[in-house]
C-alpha cells in the first residue's frame, strides 16, 4: 500500500487539496448568491422577520438568521423592532431587519452628490431661502411630469378599485418595488415603495417626496396622505390611498382625505415631514 509521501510525490494529495479547495470556493459563492437573494428580497418587500424571509426564500428560519448575521456584521441590514399599525396586540413586537443605507447603496444608487449639488445651485441661484424652496419645488414637478404622463395611461385604464395598484405596477416597472395592501382603520389601502433610487437627495430636499405625492393624488383623482418615506428613516416610503374618490371642490382643489390616524401610531413625525430628515 502506498505511503503518504509516495502519493504526495504522485500529485494525489495536492488533487485532493485542489479539490477541497474548489469545493469551498464553491460554497462560499453559493453563500454570496444566497445572501443577496436575502438582501434583494427585504429591497422588494420591505423590512422583513426571519420566518417571511424563510417562507419567501424557501430556506429554514435557521439559515436565513446565519445570513442575516453575515449581512448585519457587513453593515447591510439591521434588526429593529416592527412597527404595529392599528391595535397592537400583547408581547414585545417580532424583530424586522431592513436595509441600511450601505445595503441600498449596492441596488443602483448612483449620482447622489451630483444630484443633491445640482438642487443645491438651483436654490442658491434663486436667492435662498423661500425662493430657493420653489426653484427646487419646480423642478421636482418638472421631473415627475414625464413621469405622471406615462403612467396616466395604465392607471386610466384600470378600473377604479384597481388604479392603486396598477399604479404600484407601473412604479415596480421604474425600479421602485412597489405594493399594496389594505389600510387597518379607515377604508383605503396604502401604497408601498421598497425602494427609492432618490433617498439620499431626498433627505436633503424633501421637494422631491412632496412632487411625488401630488402626482399620486392626480393620477388617482384623490387627496392621498404620505405616512412614511425611506428619505425620513422609515423601512417603505408609505402612502395612504381612500378607497373612494373625493370630488373636486368647486374651486378646482381636492377635498382632504379623512386624517388616517388609526393607521398610523409610529408615523406620526413621518406623516407630516413628507420625507425631512429628523433632527
Amino acid at each position: 500500500m502506498p505511503g503518504l509521501d509516495e502519493l504526495r510525490n504522485n500529485g494525489v494529495v495536492k488533487y485532493v487539496g485542489g479539490a477541497a479547495q474548489g469545493a469551498a470556493e464553491e460554497q462560499t459563492t453559493g453563500e454570496r448568491r444566497t445572501r443577496n437573494r436575502v438582501a434583494r428580497s427585504i429591497l422588494d418587500h420591505g423590512p422583513s422577520t426571519a420566518a417571511d424571509l424563510a417562507k419567501r426564500l424557501g430556506l429554514t428560519q435557521a439559515a436565513v438568521r446565519r445570513h442575516l448575521d453575515a449581512l448585519a456584521a457587513d453593515n447591510v441590514v439591521e434588526a429593529r423592532d416592527q412597527r404595529i399599525y392599528g391595535h397592537r396586540g400583547r408581547g414585545r413586537p417580532a424583530k424586522v431587519f431592513a436595509l441600511t443605507d450601505c445595503g441600498r447603496d449596492a441596488f443602483d444608487q448612483a449620482y447622489d452628490a451630483l444630484a443633491a449639488d445640482a438642487l443645491r445651485w438651483i436654490a442658491e441661484s434663486a436667492g435662498g431661502g423661500q425662493d430657493g424652496q420653489a426653484a427646487v419645488s419646480a423642478f421636482a414637478r418638472a421631473r415627475v411630469a414625464a413621469q405622471a404622463e406615462r403612467y396616466r395611461a395604465i392607471v386610466d385604464a384600470a378600473a377604479p378599485e384597481d388604479r392603486t395598484r396598477a399604479l404600484a405596477r407601473a412604479l415596480s416597472a421604474d425600479g421602485y418595488a412597489a405594493t399594496t395592501r389594505s389600510a387597518p382603520g379607515p377604508a383605503g389601502e396604502q401604497l408601498c415603495q421598497h425602494h427609492c433610487p432618490v433617498a439620499h437627495t431626498a433627505e436633503q430636499f424633501p421637494e422631491l417626496c412632496e412632487a411625488e405625492a401630488e402626482v399620486f393624488s392626480r393620477l388617482l383623482g384623490t387627496h392621498v396622505q404620505r405616512l412614511a418615506t425611506i428619505a425620513h428613516g422609515d423601512g417603505v416610503c408609505t402612502t395612504f390611498v381612500p378607497q373612494a374618490p373625493h370630488p373636486a371642490d368647486p374651486d378646482g382643489g381636492d377635498r382632504p382625505a379623512p386624517h388616517p390616524a388609526q393607521t398610523q401610531t409610529t408615523d406620526q413625525a413621518s406623516a407630516s415631514t413628507s420625507g425631512r430628515n429628523p433632527a
